[in-house]
């Protein structure tokens, strides 16, 4: 990681014949963009979001006005766009377009717009490079970086999709200070879970100001950032298509993605992992592999910014039925990500039934 003018470099290793890419943040990146586009592409695609129109316009202009054939492709806002509809609609855009192997699909938006750009660029003639430029703090530290991309289907929530890495990721950090306050606290859910697994500095510096980190203007904001993607960005080095430890990214996710699908996308993601987290620490607490206070100090932490910790107690079976047809399962046997502590995450699989009863008793309204 090398840091220039306030401009922090994360760099992501290339595994499994794809090549290293940087991830930047800080403030003012736009301009590292035709860089990272190069010189060999001659159209760029502009996926934005309904509700970033005139971002999306003004980046389409401005790369017009560097010479490349821009156009700009307006998608649904949130998980609305991630639909093989909007998949469609969106390569129909590229062929008419006439977009070849040497052009480039730039993903603007939150974490569902960038999972469906990288999707549309990783099929299109069987995959064209892609840039992310995520303007939320979910999409910053999650969404944009270790090259998962992915659409839903009325079955879950990433079912279909490909490991297809960006070119590179400018996180500009002017993007958060105009983002709704739940926004940007239901991403604290994915810092705070790479507290838990790896680094554990993060979860320090939100108990220090709980407030001061609900918001961008923040002390600690730009750290916790950093920190949390070099979390990311450190394990899909080595683990590109969750082979091995890229698995421990998905603390909190199981329950999370099902909690989502019951709610038809209608949660925020962030909202969801959270309730995620606090069952998997009772998960772990309840098979004795987790201790006491830190189960505890999952729920002080996100009760802290603002996080739910429960989810209706009725639902149970429906959830339980999800998450059996979840991507981390292995056949017929539900896979959880728990802590044997701070910083050491570990696999549980085919846990008892009542454990697992007893476990989301602990998350129930």
């Amino acid at each position: 990681m090398t840091t220039d003018q306030a401009v922090t470099r994360i760099q992501v290793a290339g595994s499994a014949g794809t090549d290293p890419y940087e991830v930047l943040v800080g403030r003012q990146l736009l301009g590292e963009l035709p860089g990272l586009i190069g010189t060999q592409a001659k159209r760029v695609a502009v996926i934005h979001p309904e509700a970033l129109a005139d971002t999306g316009e003004a980046l389409r202009a401005d790369l017009a006005d560097q010479g490349y054939e821009a156009v700009a492709i307006q998608v649904p806002n949130a998980e609305e766009a991630k639909t093989a509809e909007v998949a469609a609609y969106c390569w129909k855009a590229l062929g008419q377009t006439g977009f070849t192997r040497s052009d480039i699909v730039v993903g603007v938006g939150g974490g569902a717009t960038t999972d469906l750009a990288g999707f549309v660029a990783a099929t299109w003639l069987r995959g064209v490079r892609w840039i992310a430029v995520p303007t939320t703090v979910l999409a910053m530290v999650d969404a944009a970086v270790g090259g998962k991309t992915g659409i839903n289907t009325a079955e879950g929530k990433n079912l279909v999709g490909a490991f297809h890495p960006p070119a590179g990721v400018l996180c500009d950090l002017a993007a958060l200070d105009s983002l709704p306050v739940h926004d940007y606290v239901s991403g604290l859910a994915e810092i705070i879970k790479a507290g838990f697994i790896v680094d554990p500095v993060i979860l320090d510096l939100i108990e220090e100001d709980p407030q001061a980190a609900r918001t961008p203007a923040g002390p600690h904001t730009a750290e916790l950032l950093v920190r949390s993607i070099k979390v990311k960005a450190e394990v899909v080095s080595g683990d590109l298509k969750e082979s091995g430890r890229r698995e421990i990214l998905n603390y909190g996710h199981t329950l999370a993605h099902a909690i989502e699908k019951n709610e038809r996308y209608k949660w925020r993601h962030g909202a969801a992992v959270s309730v995620g987290m606090v069952f998997a620490a009772e998960l772990g607490r309840l098979a004795g592999r987790l201790d006491d206070a830190t189960a505890d100090r999952h729920r002080a932490i996100l009760e802290s910014v603002g996080l739910p910790l429960t989810y209706r107690g009725d639902q149970w079976p429906k959830l339980l039925e999800t998450m059996r047809v979840d991507k981390k399962s292995r056949g017929d046997l539900l896979r959880f990500i728990v802590l044997d502590g701070i910083g050491k995450p570990t696999v549980l699989e085919g846990p008892d039934p009542a454990v697992l009863i007893a476990a989301y008793g602990e998350v129930s309204a």
